[in-house]
């Protein structure tokens, strides 16, 4: 098992920058792939991007370009670095672990263990 805890959320102003981290604790942390999920208020909980094992990465398009997801496996931590950030950003952004050996962001069901997330708040 893993358990993990989101920090870094805050308040930023559009075309800002924040850095999520996210720390995990238990065994063999380097063998799960990682992703990060955020939620707006109102709304479904959405993949944002994933890290495999080996370090492979894919965004939604939403974020693509602006986003950085990274893991670092001596550490047990997993970052999410957000740039120009705008409005639509804002929401509960959340950690997540799977067992699988390829993890997709656009399914949430791949993933077993989550953090209690952290907020991220981008004014205009």
């Amino acid at each position: 098992q893993v358990q993990l805890v989101e920090s870094g959320g805050g308040s930023v102003q559009a075309g800002g920058s924040l850095r999520l981290s996210c720390a995990a604790s238990g065994n063999s942390y380097s063998s799960y792939c990682m992703g990060w999920f955020r939620q707006a208020p109102g709304e479904d909980r959405e993949g944002v991007a994933r890290i495999d094992r080996d370090g492979w990465t894919s965004y939604s398009d939403s974020v693509k370009g602006r986003f950085t997801i990274s893991r670092d496996n001596a550490k047990n931590t997993l970052t999410l670095q957000m740039d120009s950030l705008k409005p639509e950003d804002t929401a509960m952004y959340y950690c997540a672990a799977s067992n699988r050996r390829s993890c997709r962001w656009s399914n949430e069901k791949d993933f077993g263990y989550w953090g209690q997330g952290t907020q991220v708040t981008v004014s205009s």
